[in-house]
């Protein structure tokens, strides 16, 4: 009898910290959400709290991993010099529009993007920005190509 509860108590224990450590396992694997610091944006009447992304491993993480965000909250990805840019929504969780800027703040294009996927969304000539929002908000406050956005960091 005594061997028989030891025994169990043995597989109780072992089971017990067996699941410790998958718990600990997986919150190890649980990407963390990094936030970037914030600038504030305007298209006209439209106030815009946008993190920046501005380094290369900021840009790729961008807005991944994310459940939500605010409806005037977005990410700005700033890119140096004029370039041809793409985005895409690996690990996105969120849908997302994107415009894409010149120099000068004013949107080349607009493009909707479905969350998790790697399908391309690219300016449709050299961009220096593109600020991500929630999907349909720049169609929803009527935010067309054309559109100049301002107090874009230099």
């Amino acid at each position: 009898m005594r061997q028989s509860s030891l025994s169990r108590l043995f597989q109780c224990t072992t089971a017990a910290l067996l699941a410790v450590g998958c718990i600990a396992s997986a919150s190890a694997q649980t990407p963390s959400v990094r936030k970037f610091p914030t600038t504030q944006l305007n298209i006209g009447i439209h106030l815009i709290k946008a993190e920046v992304a501005k380094t290369e491993a900021e840009r790729e993480q961008g807005l991944m991993f994310r459940d939500r965000m605010a409806d005037n909250e977005g990410m700005l990805f700033l890119f140096g010099q004029p370039a041809g840019v793409c985005m895409w929504m690996k690990n996105t969780l969120i849908p997302l529009s994107v415009a894409f800027m010149d120099e000068k703040g004013v949107i080349i294009n607009i493009e909707e993007m479905k969350e998790q996927t790697l399908d391309s969304h690219c300016a449709k000539r050299a961009a220096v920005y593109a600020l991500e929002m929630n999907k349909g908000w720049f169609k929803q406050k009527n935010i067309k190509p054309g559109t100049k956005i301002e107090g874009l960091p230099q």
